[in-house]
């Protein structure tokens, strides 16, 4: 694999299946075969990629745990010359998955970082939802606790097509949320297990997925697409006392991550 210019190896972001295997690009596999090293946010899970596609690379623990205190040596270790991917579980790294902290080191050291296309999990769920696709926003797993009332306030007068992350033993609760903050009749879609042999789209309004999912339980990945707001939807008041002194016009990446912050305070 030809070195940049500058003397010092590439960082690849390279997505891996969410469920079907067949998903892997062809690019996918050679970057896997030719790099130095593989960063893999479950080195088991890799293991069974690999081994599928005969690729026998190195691999290096790379998670949500540790990954503050890797970046500095993984860093370090391109500029020496090393070719690094980094993989996930599933799906494209840094969507709701380690990377960013890499990918963001790597580019203000002048490193070339290449990311690649390929598998995600919320591009088929809000292609296949019915619901408009054109504009959309992406807002991955809300914080459980502190400034998700907040959140899902401002949420309510968002009028791109909205795609939500979410575990199957919260997705009852979380709908029933929903439609109490985006009204009852506001469609939506849930999607389980995209790509893999049980893959299943629940689609009705808020209230009706709600009730069905009450009733029978998730299991699997699960992405949940919701409408937009209408034209008549006006824009609430934030609740000043969930996440403090929040500016009313922040912006909703502000608003998450100081939520976020807090929470983890």
């Amino acid at each position: 694999m030809e070195k940049t210019s500058r003397g010092h190896g590439r960082l690849y972001i390279v997505p891996t299946p969410v469920g079907n295997l067949e998903d892997m690009t062809f690019r996918a596999i050679r970057i896997l075969k030719e790099v130095d090293l593989v960063l893999a946010e479950d080195t088991r899970t890799t293991s069974v990629l690999l081994h599928h596609y005969d690729i026998h690379a190195k691999l290096q623990s790379h998670h949500k745990y540790n990954e503050h205190q890797t970046v500095e040596m993984v860093k370090e270790r391109i500029l020496g010359g090393l070719d690094v991917a980094l993989v996930s579980d599933a799906g494209t790294p840094g969507i709701s998955d380690p990377g960013f902290l890499l990918a963001r080191a790597c580019a203000d050291e002048g490193i070339e970082v290449q990311t690649l296309p390929g598998a995600t999990a919320c591009i088929p769920a809000i292609v296949s939802s019915g619901l408009p696709c054109d504009k959309f926003c992406f807002e991955g797993f809300l914080p459980q606790k502190k400034g998700r009332q907040t959140i899902l306030q401002a949420l309510a007068s968002e009028r791109r097509t909205m795609i939500f992350y979410e575990s199957p033993h919260r997705l009852a609760k979380t709908l029933e949320q929903f439609a109490e903050a985006f009204g009852p009749d506001r469609r939506c879609s849930v999607a389980r297990e995209i790509s893999k042999l049980h893959e299943t789209h629940h689609r009705g309004t808020l209230a009706e997925i709600a009730g069905w999912f009450k009733e029978n339980e998730a299991k699997g990945e699960i992405v949940i697409v919701v409408e937009g707001a209408g034209e008549n939807v006006q824009e609430p008041a934030v609740i000043a006392e969930d996440v403090p002194e929040v500016p009313r016009r922040m912006s909703k990446y502000r608003m998450k991550h100081a939520a976020e912050a807090d929470e983890e305070s």
